[in-house]
């Protein structure tokens, strides 16, 4: 398939990778250059089916793709360059995924690329070249979805209850990290450490990058900017984080937006929530 414009295709998982897998998804873009914008969110796993290029961080530091990449959580907003034409099968993981299936403390690989055969195996470059022998998502995913199931670890059942705990707060937009506090079954500390493992940041990162991204999914779906406003300072600060966290301001959210980004604010819960945990999840007693 040629992609004269960028294309990108989304499947969430079904069955048992449901609380590790955000979603599946799988771009292309046949340009010869392409520059963009990266949204902050939670780690990757990504196959390099063609292209190669460079990611530069909120810092300023840029670091090179590997063939098969593990990307940690981001803490805002980056932008990469690709020398195309770049076609890339991804695998978005969830807080109990990273931890699952990385094993990683995410605060300490935020805003980075890891080498996916070092990370995950050198079987990872087998299935990069199987993968580039496939054409569609669904065959990428069945290819994919039984190495991701044999790599699963146990979870313990108090880090899932933090999990369903950020996942309650994030949702119902209540401010404040002592709201999360009155939710988890630990004390503050606990709470904030496991939050730097899971997302990638501690609780008043997780409050600003959840009211920043809301304030963008809403403007982007129409919403009057000096509505969204209302949970920040004032209208320069929601701006600005809005900026930090998406890599746009209000007004290019709606001309010039990255077609990615596009894409996961069209949805009020794409991206947002960042776990659903079904009974199926395997617990440590």
């Amino acid at each position: 398939m040629s992609a004269a414009r960028p294309e990108i295709q989304f499947i969430q998982p079904e069955g048992p990778l449901m609380p590790f897998v955000e979603s599946f998804y799988l771009f292309r873009y046949d340009a010869a250059v392409i520059d963009g914008v990266e949204r902050v969110d939670m780690g990757q796993i990504r196959f390099m089916l063609k292209g190669s290029g460079v990611l530069t961080f909120p810092d300023g530091h840029s670091e090179a793709s590997r063939p098969v990449m593990v990307n940690g959580a981001g803490t805002a907003a980056a932008s990469y360059h690709v020398d195309g034409p770049f076609h890339c099968f991804g695998v978005s993981l969830r807080a109990i995924g990273w931890k699952s299936l990385i094993g990683l403390p995410a605060h300490e690989v935020a805003d980075t690329i890891l080498d996916g055969a070092d990370v995950l195996g050198p079987e990872v470059l087998t299935i990069l070249e199987q993968l580039r022998g496939l054409d569609t998502l669904e065959e990428m995913i069945a290819l994919v979805e039984p190495f991701l199931l044999a790599r699963r670890r146990k979870v313990p059942a108090t880090h899932l209850a933090l999990a369903r705990a950020v996942r309650e707060w994030a949702a119902s937009g209540e401010p404040g990290i002592e709201a999360l506090y009155k939710l988890v079954p630990m004390g503050p500390r606990q709470a904030t450490r496991l939050c730097n493992e899971y997302f990638g940041g501690p609780p008043k990162h997780l409050e600003r990058k959840f009211r920043a991204i809301r304030a963008a999914m809403q403007i982007y779906q129409g919403v009057d900017p000096r509505e969204v406003a209302e949970p920040f300072a004032d209208q320069p600060h929601m701006i600005k984080e809005i900026k930090h966290f998406t890599g746009h301001t209000p007004t290019t959210l709606k001309a010039g937006i990255d077609p990615v980004l596009a894409v996961t604010l069209d949805n009020e819960t794409f991206h947002f929530l960042p776990d659903v945990i079904p009974e199926s999840v395997d617990e440590d007693d």
